[in-house]
C-alpha cells in the first residue's frame, strides 16, 4: 500500500528517516494477550501503533505484501508449530526487497515522529529471527499465556482436543525459547504477571525500550478465571509446564523473565522491574 492508498484514518509520513524509528515486535500464540499487550505499550507517547486499519486486530501481517499470509497462514493452532511458517536468517525472505517492500506496506500507518513503531501479530513469534535481519535495530516482546488455559481459549477457535492444544503451545514456547538464543533484544513475559502486576509489568518493557515510564490508563482483570481446566497432565507434560512457572489447573508460580539487551544496563532495569512485579503479593493469590 502506498501513502496515496492509504485511507483517511491512516497517518501519511513522509520517507523513513534512515536512523530511525525503530521497530518494536509484539509476539504471542493466538488468545495469549498480545492485543491487550500492544494496547497497553500502544498508550505511550513516544510509541506508535497501527490503529483504525482495515486489518483483523490491526495486525501488520496483513498490511505487507512481502511474505504471503493467506487463509493458510497464521491459522490458530497451527501456524506457531508448521517448520514451513518459521522464518529465520538466510531464508528466501532475507533479502533487501522484502524489508523495503514491508516498509512500504507499513510505514502509513505509523507517525513518522514516534521513536520507536509497534507491529503486533501473532505470526511474529515464528519470524523474529527474520525481522532481526530485515531491521536489525528491532526489539521483541513476546507474551506466554499457561498452557492449559490458552487451550481451554483456543477450543472456541480450533477443533482440536485440549490435550493437543497444550502440547501445541508447549513446542511453540519451546522453539521461542531457542530463537531467543539468536536475538540481540527480547524480553519474554507471561499474561498472568501483565494482569496481576500491570505497573512493574509495563515498567520494565518501557525500561526495556529507554523510555520513561507510562503507567496503563486501562483496568485489567483476570481472563484466566472465565475457564476451569479438568484431568491432571502427564508427568513430562508438568515438567514442560514447570519450566514456565506454570503448575497443573491452571496454577502460576514465580518465573524470572527471559531479558535480553546488547547494554547491561538496559537488561539490569527491565530484569528488576519485571521482577519486582513478581514480588508483588497480588501474584501470590493468582489463578
Amino acid at each position: 500500500m502506498s501513502a496515496a492508498d492509504a485511507p483517511a484514518s491512516a497517518a501519511v509520513p513522509g520517507p523513513v528517516p534512515a536512523r530511525g524509528p525503530r521497530f518494536v515486535f509484539i509476539a504471542g500464540l493466538h488468545r495469549s494477550g498480545t492485543s491487550l499487550l500492544a494496547k497497553l505499550l500502544a498508550a505511550h507517547p513516544e510509541i506508535s501503533a497501527i490503529a483504525n486499519s482495515p486489518a483483523p486486530e490491526n495486525e501488520g501481517c496483513y498490511l505487507q505484501g512481502a511474505i504471503p499470509h493467506t487463509a493458510r497462514h497464521g491459522i490458530p493452532g497451527h501456524y506457531a508449530t508448521d517448520p514451513a511458517q518459521h522464518h529465520i536468517e538466510g531464508c528466501r525472505f532475507d533479502t533487501l526487497a522484502t524489508r523495503e517492500r514491508m516498509l512500504a506496506g507499513w510505514a502509513p500507518w505509523f507517525d513518522p515522529a514516534s521513536p520507536w513503531w509497534l507491529e503486533k501479530s501473532p505470526v511474529n513469534l515464528t519470524r523474529m529471527r527474520l525481522y532481526q535481519q530485515l531491521f536489525p535495530m528491532s526489539q521483541f516482546v513476546v507474551i506466554l499465556r499457561h498452557p492449559q488455559v490458552l487451550a481451554c481459549a483456543m477450543r472456541k477457535w480450533v477443533d482440536r482436543p485440549e490435550a493437543e492444544l497444550t502440547d501445541y503451545a508447549l513446542s511453540a514456547y519451546e522453539q521461542a525459547a531457542e530463537d531467543a538464543r539468536y536475538l540481540h533484544a527480547i524480553t519474554l513475559l507471561r499474561y498472568e504477571d501483565l494482569i496481576a502486576a500491570p505497573h512493574a509489568t509495563l515498567a520494565g518493557l518501557s525500561a526495556f525500550l529507554d523510555l520513561p515510564p507510562h503507567p496503563p490508563q486501562i483496568e485489567l482483570r483476570n481472563g484466566n478465571a472465565d475457564y476451569t481446566i479438568e484431568g491432571n497432565p502427564a508427568r513430562a507434560v508438568a515438567a514442560r509446564l514447570a519450566r514456565w512457572g506454570y503448575g497443573d489447573g491452571g496454577a502460576v508460580g514465580r518465573f524470572e523473565p527471559l531479558v535480553s539487551h546488547p547494554l547491561r544496563a538496559v537488561r539490569e532495569s527491565t530484569a528488576a522491574a519485571l521482577i519486582a512485579g513478581e514480588d508483588d503479593e497480588r501474584l501470590l493469590n493468582f489463578g
